[in-house]
């Protein structure tokens, strides 16, 4: 088809063909932008975490006041806790995946060595930590019985204890010891005393947002025997029997020393949910604006397509006269819409860009991948040529003698 005519006709009609490209324009830039930051949402959601989160439940206490007893007690907790029925495993741990505390340590290769080699989540816990949250084991060994020390004698003025052991990520070994076998080899952590790695487990999530995802998996195991203040109880159990088990914790719990306060008890699930609360609110939002985009843009194609008709109905008579068939006159309206899509998409991209920069300068967001840019092209010229298809098909359908008529 020659576009000539089309040309011609969108430059007598300068505002109203500015007015179309113009908003593509801004909706190609905004929902290219939009459904990146809807797939960034989406993938932070459903990140990996290495737990085995649909059997896990959380209790945290804290006690009133001074307990001097506070190991044996834990110590007692762990063992009735352990004894109920539908508990596979129990633990105590300083930090837990979305829960509201965090703990880091840099890591060295060397003892001296000026800057940290990477960050690393810490997690503290004992000898059923890795069974209680699902941990796969994919290199070296647990840690054995001698290795794990009090956090009352680690944590004495002038205490002379150290961690000798530690059991990293995968993603953490590979960082430090890039192509190579971790286990057997030392890192410094928190000192110049050397901690030697005794085992490698697949992943495990860090607590809270620190770091790019790249850096999620970055994080660490130490064999820490911690009382309940200093951590929470952490029990595995049947997927089926959480409530029940979560229960009858807080009944036990409440029992042995009714002289705490309960602070949380909550599965992992609903952990999750309330973490990730604010990720799904703002999707769901960037969805609704995307699709009022898009409906707005879909009107604003086929009022003016429709006004166009209106104005060209004469025209389309003396086309339809001298032997243009339906499917050309169809075919007009169709290129017509793509050429004011194609610019508008075109002024779009860069305007994405843009748009983009601005949100990387401001919120640290990641650059927008180009292939979304191909996606909301394709989405935008689909839009246009079902918009304007039921204006140009009543065009289309103007018997000859009825749009000539007044000729």
């Amino acid at each position: 088809m020659d576009i000539r005519p089309i040309l011609s006709t969108l430059r007598r009609h300068k505002t109203a063909a500015a007015l179309i490209v113009l908003e593509i324009a801004l909706s190609c830039a905004i929902i290219c932008n939009a459904v990146f930051l809807i797939d960034t949402r989406l993938d932070r959601m459903n990140r990996t975490t290495g737990l085995a989160e649909n059997e896990l439940v959380r209790l945290r206490y804290t006690g009133i006041g001074r307990d001097d007893n506070a190991a044996a007690l834990t110590r007692g907790d762990l063992a009735a806790l352990r004894a109920l029925p539908g508990v596979r495993a129990a633990t105590v741990v300083n930090q837990v995946p979305f829960g509201n505390s965090s703990s880091y340590s840099s890591i060295n290769l060397e003892p001296d060595q000026q800057n940290p080699t990477l960050d690393a989540s810490v997690y503290a816990g004992d000898e059923q930590l890795l069974e209680t949250f699902g941990l796969r084991l994919v290199a070296g060994r647990e840690f054995t019985a001698d290795e794990y020390v009090e956090w009352e004698a680690l944590t004495a003025p002038a205490s002379e204890v150290e961690i000798s052991s530690v059991i990293l990520t995968r993603a953490t070994a590979e960082r430090l010891f890039p192509g190579e076998d971790a286990v057997g080899k030392s890192i410094y952590s928190g000192g110049d005393n050397p901690q030697r790695v005794v085992g490698v487990i697949e992943h495990l999530i860090r607590p809270g947002d620190n770091g790019s995802p790249a850096d999620a998996g970055l994080s660490m195991v130490l064999p820490i025997h911690r009382p309940y203040t200093t951590g929470s109880y952490v029990l595995r159990t049947e997927p089926a029997r959480r409530d029940e088990v979560l229960k009858a914790a807080v009944a036990v719990l409440e029992q042995r020393n009714p002289d705490r306060i309960l602070l949380d008890s909550e599965s992992f699930e609903q952990m999750s949910d309330d973490f990730y609360a604010q990720d799904r609110a703002m999707a769901w939002l960037l969805v609704s604006v995307c699709i009022a985009l898009l409906i707005v843009t879909a009107l604003g194609i086929v009022g003016l397509a429709s006004f166009w008709v209106q104005q060209r109905t004469k025209q389309i008579g003396v086309r339809r006269a001298l032997g243009a068939t339906r499917g050309q006159i169809l075919r007009y309206f169709q290129t017509e819409n793509l050429l004011l899509a194609t610019v508008g998409i075109a002024l779009g991209m860069a305007l994405a860009y843009g748009i983009n920069l601005m949100l990387m300068e401001r919120y640290e967001l990641p650059r927008l991948p180009a292939m979304y840019l191909p996606i909301g092209a394709l989405a935008l010229w689909l839009l246009g040529q079902i918009a304007v298809f039921a204006p140009a098909r009543r065009a289309a359908a103007v018997p000859p003698a009825v749009a000539t008529r007044s000729i």
